[in-house]
């Protein structure tokens, strides 16, 4: 798979020191996201967390990252090896009761209560 990202991945910069290994950087990112664990936290063999967070971000937004997708689906799709498969995330997330349009107490809430905003009938 390396042969295939090899050639997408930036080259270095012209001024300044050379990059620091975009395998084992990519390694130190694979590393985060299977883990969970904090930036801080990256095993020293993987190098700097500060290299492999800032990385990261940079191909973020020089759009390194769509061209290893397009070329890795690219790849699985001319060896028929794509298998989608469609996880919905049945998540619950619960409101705070002011947000859930709740009943207030006290006494304003029985002028609220006889308030209505549409043409049916007041209930009261």
């Amino acid at each position: 798979m390396w042969d295939r990202i090899e050639p997408l991945m930036p080259a270095d910069p012209v001024r300044g020191r050379r990059w620091a290994d975009h395998r084992r950087t990519l390694g130190a990112i694979a590393w985060k996201y299977r883990t969970n664990s904090p930036w801080r936290d990256l095993p020293e063999e993987l190098g700097s967390f500060q290299t492999a967070h800032k990385r990261l971000i940079r191909w973020a937004v020089d759009g390194t990252w769509e061209k290893i997708f397009a070329a890795v689906l690219a790849a699985a799709d001319a060896l028929d090896d794509i298998d989608w498969t469609v996880s919905v995330d049945s998540t619950v997330v619960r409101a705070h009761q002011h947000a859930a349009g709740a009943l207030k107490r006290g006494p304003k809430a029985e002028a609220s209560r006889l308030t209505t905003h549409s043409d049916a009938p007041a209930v009261g």
